[in-house]
């Protein structure tokens, strides 16, 4: 396993055709700028709906280039387009926000940030699944893009997505009019994602890759009240706890155990003092899929609960559990054909075996609204590729310990390693310089 990775490593910096070799002499004159920018946006992480710093900084850069710029779709949104003759209509996409997550790496310019959630609540944050790494790498393409205006022709889109971790900056731009307001709807959309593997691999492969997901709220009503006297209140707690354990039985006893299905409660919010019983507990919920099907069983499962409970503590309709249904994603399906066209690039700079393709790849639970940006068009062309951004020795060390990765995403070890920037940005590049050619 160790040689495998780290043989993957060694290959950075070859190019084996002219084009290539100036995409790799253009990217090797631009890295000392790319990973300054990286570590400052490392350092000055925003969450989703606040990247306004972050917004700005990729504005200026794509204006500078001389990028037509629409800026603040869905909030903080940022795209530009720049018009290179005639030929296909190409959207690259890269998300801006941050995690709610205190960061423990150790780096000199690791986030030291903590701010104020729309609830009021402070939380520490930084970039724990490398979406800092997406931003620089747009930034990077942008300018390489126009370096290279000669060898491709068509129309390029740049476009920096807020708010992707609770699965609502997608659709938020979209509905802001995307495609209403300049931006001409694209016949092919092409992303990157960090991965904790070692810098030198790449994932790239066609059909489902990732999970549908929902982000659910339930808010349980009670009668709150003295500690010492619970027979005069009506415990939203208790109701809570029960239904924490009861959604539970949803995959395990109402999924068919072939199908995979997720249903974690990742928040529980209720009260403040001991001897306090509060008027409401809240829940929050995220749900993975791949059957819509199986969406519905637990969504209709949550919302039985939630007023079984209800009924057990004999409250009226007025006070039945509140469900607020927030982000949301369909499964994501890559394109076959684009995703043959990106892995035809990235083989002339990375060797095949080091490309995990899907028959050597399982599709994730994990989820993206990346593929929202198209999927009410006509054209559902999209293609989502996973970059290694693991040093390669701490890589090999953790398997040696017998861990499966060094580091995992949305914990606050998450470290992108420098050399990460040069090879995301040649990947994208050959990727959508492929995309370009005439079929």
């Amino acid at each position: 396993m160790k040689n495998f990775f780290v043989a993957g490593f060694l290959f950075f910096g070859f190019a084996t055709n002219a084009q290539n070799t100036k995409v790799d002499n253009l990217v090797k004159a631009d890295s000392a700028r790319l990973i300054a920018i990286f570590k400052d946006l490392h350092a000055n992480p925003e969450l989703g709906f606040m990247e306004t710093r972050t917004a700005g900084i990729v504005e200026k850069e794509l204006k500078a280039l001389g990028f037509k710029t629409i800026s603040g779709l869905g909030k903080t949104g940022v795209v530009g387009i720049l018009e290179n003759g005639s030929g296909p209509v190409v959207m690259y996409r890269a998300d801006m926000d941050c995690n709610a997550v205190k960061e423990t790496t150790g780096v000199p310019y690791a986030s030291t940030k903590v701010v104020k959630k729309d609830d009021g609540t402070e939380t520490p944050v930084m970039h724990a699944c490398g979406h800092d790494a997406h931003t620089t790498w747009l930034i990077g393409l942008a300018k390489l893009m126009t370096q290279l205006k000669a060898d491709w022709k068509g129309t390029l889109i740049m476009l920096a997505q807020p708010a992707e971790e609770p699965i609502l900056g997608a659709e938020a731009m979209v509905n802001d009019g995307l495609y209403k307001k300049g931006v001409p709807e694209p016949d092919y959309l092409f992303g990157m994602h960090t991965a904790p593997v070692p810098v030198g691999i790449v994932a790239a492969a066609k059909g489902v890759r990732m999970a549908g997901t929902d982000q659910i709220d339930v808010v349980f009503k009670g009668i709150g009240g003295h500690g010492s006297n619970p027979q005069l209140s009506k415990d939203p707690i208790v109701m809570a706890a029960a239904a924490i354990m009861q959604y539970q039985v949803i995959v395990s006893r109402a999924i068919d155990p072939q199908k995979a299905a997720v249903l974690t409660i990742g928040s529980v919010q209720a009260g403040s003092d001991n001897n306090v019983i509060p008027a409401s507990a809240l829940v929050k919920i995220n749900l993975r899929w791949f059957d819509e099907k199986d969406r519905n069983l637990m969504i209709d499962g949550i919302k039985r609960i939630n007023k079984g409970i209800a009924y057990a503590y004999n409250l009226p309709d007025s006070m039945m559990p509140l469900m607020t249904m927030k982000g949301w994603a369909y499964p994501l399906d890559n394109s076959d054909s684009l995703t043959a066209k990106i892995v035809r690039g990235i083989k002339t700079v990375v060797p095949d075996k080091n490309i995990l393709k899907e028959d050597r790849l399982a599709a994730v639970m994990g989820s993206e609204d990346f593929h929202h940006l198209v999927i009410h068009n006509n054209k559902k062309n999209y293609c989502y590729i996973n970059v290694g951004i693991a040093n390669p020795d701490v890589f090999a060390k953790a398997i040696k310990e017998g861990k499966a990765l060094p580091f995992n995403a949305h914990n606050g070890d998450f470290l992108v390693d420098t050399n990460a920037i040069p090879f995301g940005l040649r990947v994208a590049a050959v990727g959508i310089l492929e995309i370009f050619k005439p079929k």
